[in-house]
């Protein structure tokens, strides 16, 4: 599956890769029903989607899901941290930062396990 669940996250905190082509079928099998479930859940949601070296690209359909995300109540976005090598999607996140409203934060790929502590706020 192109989005697959990071396991063994510090608590409160979401973790995704994306792989080859994102669709909005995967966003609608992965992605959104974990974000629905920690907004009932109360807490915060805290999230570390990685886009590495096998990641291609996004369908049209999944870059409406994602637009679609900002329909989650802006109170219930907690950090989310965004890792990979791709400059051109991180510059553009990077850009269109000022419309999360959460905490935005890039980190390259090799920075992982940062981008993890960082989102959780386990970061010493």
């Amino acid at each position: 599956m192109p989005i697959e669940q990071i396991h063994d996250l510090p608590a409160g905190t979401l973790g995704f890769r994306g792989t080859g082509l994102v669709s909005a079928d995967d966003y609608r099998a992965a992605l959104e029903p974990a974000i629905d479930a920690a907004v009932e859940a109360g807490g915060p949601v805290n999230l570390v989607y990685v886009l590495g070296d096998d990641f291609e690209r996004y369908s049209l359909g999944a870059m409406w899901e994602d637009a679609r995300l900002e329909g989650v109540p802006h109170r219930a976005w907690g950090r989310f941290a965004l890792v990979t090598e791709h400059e051109v999607l991180a510059e553009a996140v990077h850009l269109m930062s000022f419309l999360f409203p959460g905490e935005l934060r890039i980190f390259p790929g090799h920075h992982e396990a940062e981008a993890i502590a960082w989102a959780s706020g386990t970061a010493g």
